[in-house]
């Protein structure tokens, strides 16, 4: 694996935090220093100043990381909107800058380290004052390279292969798809892993069925 790896999807509630918990939860059973870094986070329960509800917690408590969830955040709003929109009405700014240097003192404790995005690779972060950043910009400013979360179910091909084209047109190194709530039985299902990997060049890393436990990752996926 690399050493920092985006983890984005093809849209919002396709399931990152629920990956990401079972890669970093793998990655530290077979005994790999590896941490968690949420950059931007919406819609949480939070009491005096401290998250008791949110997808850190989640990924926190699954992989179980020795750290608070607080520590793995540099934003986070009770809102569940889009961040751009979650921080102008808290009133606040996305510092870019802040979330650099947050990544780099996570750098400096973990081996390796999973980013999880907000919603999918176009999700934007900072639009005032004729400003476009959007989420593939801060991944391009860390450096990562991406896995890309996807449904294993009907439609997901064009929603894939729109990701990976958009990617690569921002020049993003992609690891490799991960097909959420994937059933091995179904013939569509199959047929779409075959067909996302024939017309993307793309590999498949790994497919994960509803309320599975664990991940099972491609074995060169561990270098």
């Amino acid at each position: 694996m690399s050493k920092n790896v985006f983890i984005t999807a093809t849209g919002t509630d396709i399931g990152k935090t629920y990956i990401s918990a079972l890669i970093v939860k793998k990655m530290r059973e077979v005994g790999l220093n590896c941490g968690y870094f949420k950059p931007v986070l919406s819609g949480v329960v939070e009491q005096n100043g401290k998250l008791i509800e949110s997808d850190c917690n989640y990924v926190v408590n699954t992989a179980k990381i020795p750290v608070e969830a607080d520590d793995c955040v540099a934003y986070w709003w009770k809102e569940a909107v889009s961040p751009h929109l979650a921080a102008k009405r808290a009133g606040e700014d996305i510092n870019i800058e802040k979330i650099k240097e947050n990544f780099a003192e996570k750098q400096k404790k973990y081996d390796y380290l999973l980013i999880e995005g907000a919603g999918g690779i176009t999700c934007p972060l900072r639009l005032e004052n004729g400003e476009k950043y959007l989420l593939k910009d801060l991944i391009k400013e860390l450096s990562a390279k991406i896995i890309i979360v996807a449904d294993g179910g009907l439609g997901t091909i064009n929603s894939i292969i729109l990701t990976v084209e958009y990617a690569k047109l921002n020049n993003i190194t992609i690891e490799g798809i991960i097909l959420n709530n994937f059933n091995p039985e179904s013939f569509m299902h199959q047929d779409n892993l075959k067909q996302v990997e024939y017309l993307t060049d793309v590999k498949v890393i790994a497919t994960v069925k509803k309320n599975q436990t664990d991940i099972k990752l491609l074995k060169e996926y561990f270098k």
